[in-house]
């Protein structure tokens, strides 16, 4: 009984950490431009849409018009879209789902195996970005990469030490890549 009781409080703390984490997740999410949402307003003929987030951010939708949704959470963009159709749909229950996340890319160039661009589906560090593009060739010089972010109209550079992440050192500088960034593996000198 005992073992029973520890196993039943054992799988509860994992499903609070599982639920809690999922939240966490959903929190983080941002709408980019690019992105394709799914919003559906629950038993409302033609009220079932699959739309593209256009380049200025914003969003068309029946009933509604133009809608701004680069920035916000999913559950941020369901609340606006309930609020402006509460005039015309009382107590509509809408969803919003991302369908396909295309405005979340990062690129990888330089001397890598497959540079390019990829698609940003969860939490991703600079270290899974590299390795998404194949990782580093022979002629990479570990010790220069580079990650270039656009931030609030400013361009930042921040140095990547990739020698000391590989070896365990400098974990921290292993940072979390958001939307936009481009990663840079420079050659390393002849000489």
């Amino acid at each position: 009984m005992k073992k029973a009781l520890k196993l039943f409080a054992l799988l509860a703390v994992f499903l609070s950490f599982s639920v809690q984490a999922k939240a966490e997740d959903d929190q983080q999410f941002r709408i980019a431009a690019g992105d394709v949402l799914q919003i559906n307003v629950w038993k409302e003929d033609g009220m079932d849409r699959e739309v593209l987030v256009l380049p200025n951010g914003e969003i068309t939708f029946p009933l509604v018009g133009t809608v701004k949704a680069q920035g916000l959470t999913p559950q941020e963009l369901q609340d606006s879209i309930k609020k402006k159709l509460a005039k015309l749909i009382p107590d509509a229950f809408v969803s919003v789902s991302v369908k396909a996340a295309l405005g979340h890319t990062v690129s990888v160039i330089g001397q890598v195996a497959k540079p390019g661009e990829f698609i940003i589906n969860h939490r991703m560090t600079v270290m899974q970005a590299l390795s998404q593009a194949g990782g580093l060739t022979p002629y990479a010089s570990e010790g220069s990469v580079m990650l270039l972010r656009h931030k609030d109209g400013k361009e930042t550079s921040i140095s990547i030490p990739y020698d000391d992440i590989a070896s365990g050192d400098e974990l921290d500088k292993n940072i979390t890549v958001e939307a936009g960034d481009v990663i840079v593996v420079p050659s390393k000198g002849l000489f």
